[in-house]
């Protein structure tokens, strides 16, 4: 028999008439066998979150404020849900005892992972499912970084013993039991973790969209939906600012060879988008797969004649923004110039000492900090076997007036990367995609 895990996000699980959604999803196919849960999401525009709502408590606790009045608005959304599924479940023993945990100093982490704790425990009761406390199964080490060998020995084992269960998404277990999340995507990476502990032939990741669009919707004309993408030009997209999953999430289930299935909880018939190790075919009228793309850089850029000659010049350069904490993000460069571009945000009361540093330890001719940079990234498997594409990209941009401040391509010929003004960010998307889409 198959195995496929599922994970619902918050928008799917925000109130009753979502849960009847994804337990219809479920029941439909016996094969969704283990499901990962958010905590319950917006049910409309203006209302919070219930994770936000346990941020809240836990900010007021510190601030020596009572919680009696608001955290009864948390209890309000479970026994909801609860009462409008019509199960016969008394969930006050469980909201107590994480109020009084919240009240006693149980942590941030611990307070933000109720959510999904509860919503877990919901669904295992609607289902019909075993509820695996994913305490107990998923954990991090001393240093607060996952620890993916144990989880996967003692997870896998653990659901070797159910047909059926429900994990909740987010956290997991430090050494000394205290609970520790996920810093971004938590319930995604769960997702994934599981999926690949249980040796899934499909990773179902359900949201309110049915799967990746080739491009930023706000932004651009209709772009049409990605059928297929592959793990690596999913990462580069959504490093440079596509949101539908975490980058993070796809390496559990991409070292197991898991396909991931993006669909739309609210358009179950739609296919979605597959997310796949490799992919031999592309669309050959578009040739790109995606483009994506990202404000708030800065250009560190250095000139010195013969720099090429100088053994451990870049080096030299790099060892001052380690020792200022500062992480490069693209390392363009010439004969007798180099440019590191960098997060403008992490240059921060920074400036004048990499400045200083670099100028004394290099003895350049020039240094200088160039603000309001952004990047655009063009990203397909398609692009390494299509003339010209390089071409069009430039000419794109050309004919809209946007001049190129940096160019960048990786390696593998998956993704081309062009620095331009911020100012020129919307129009440069707006030029490449009507180039290669319309």
């Amino acid at each position: 028999m198959q195995t496929k895990v599922v994970k619902f996000g918050g928008s799917s699980l925000a109130d009753a008439k979502h849960f009847k959604q994804v337990a219809d999803i479920i029941h439909a196919d016996p094969t969704r066998r283990f499901v990962v849960p958010s905590a319950p999401g917006k049910r409309h525009s203006s209302d919070t979150k219930v994770t936000d709502m346990l941020y809240r408590c836990y900010e007021m606790i510190r601030n020596h404020e009572s919680i009696d009045e608001y955290y009864q608005q948390i209890e309000e959304r479970y026994n909801s849900i609860i009462r409008e599924l019509g199960l016969n479940f008394d969930m006050s023993g469980e909201l107590e005892y994480v109020k009084n945990a919240m009240l006693h100093a149980s942590g941030r982490d611990y307070a933000a992972s109720r959510g999904e704790y509860l919503n877990g425990i919901v669904l295992a009761k609607y289902l019909g499912f075993d509820f695996i406390d994913a305490e107990n199964v998923i954990f991090f080490r001393e240093n607060g970084t996952f620890d993916e060998e144990k989880t996967n020995a003692v997870l896998g084992e653990e659901l070797r013993r159910h047909k059926n269960a429900v994990i909740p998404g987010f956290y997991g277990c430090m050494p000394n039991g205290t609970i520790k999340t996920f810093s971004r995507g938590g319930s995604d990476i769960t997702g994934a973790i599981v999926a690949r502990a249980a040796n899934a032939d499909l990773y179902e990741n359900w949201t309110d969209v049915s799967g990746f669009l080739m491009g930023d919707p706000r932004l651009l004309d209709n772009p049409p939906p990605i059928d297929t993408i592959t793990y690596q030009e999913l990462r580069e997209l959504s490093y440079m600012g596509a949101t539908v999953l975490h980058d993070e999430s796809i390496f559990p289930v991409r070292y197991a060879g898991i396909p991931i299935n993006i669909r739309n909880t609210n358009a179950p018939e739609d296919k979605g988008t597959m997310i796949v190790s490799a992919a031999e075919g592309y669309d050959k009228k578009r040739v790109i797969t995606g483009l994506a793309g990202k404000k708030g850089f800065s250009v560190i850029h250095i000139e010195k004649d013969r720099m090429n000659a100088e053994i451990g010049f870049g080096r030299r350069v790099l060892e001052i923004l380690e020792d200022n904490e500062i992480s490069f993000e693209h390392l363009p460069s010439g004969i007798d110039t180099m440019s590191i571009v960098v997060a403008t945000s992490s240059l921060e009361g920074r400036r004048e000492r990499i400045l200083q540093s670099i100028t004394r330890q290099v003895k350049a001719d020039l240094v200088e900090i160039l603000d309001g940079l952004c990047l655009v990234a063009v990203v397909g498997r398609g692009m390494v076997k299509a003339r010209g594409t390089a071409a069009r990209i430039f000419d794109a941009a050309y004919n809209a007036g946007v001049n190129i401040r940096m160019i960048d391509q990786g390696s593998s010929e998956l993704n081309i990367i062009i620095g331009v003004n911020e100012e020129d960010y919307e129009k440069t998307l707006s030029a490449i995609f009507n180039e290669f889409v319309k």
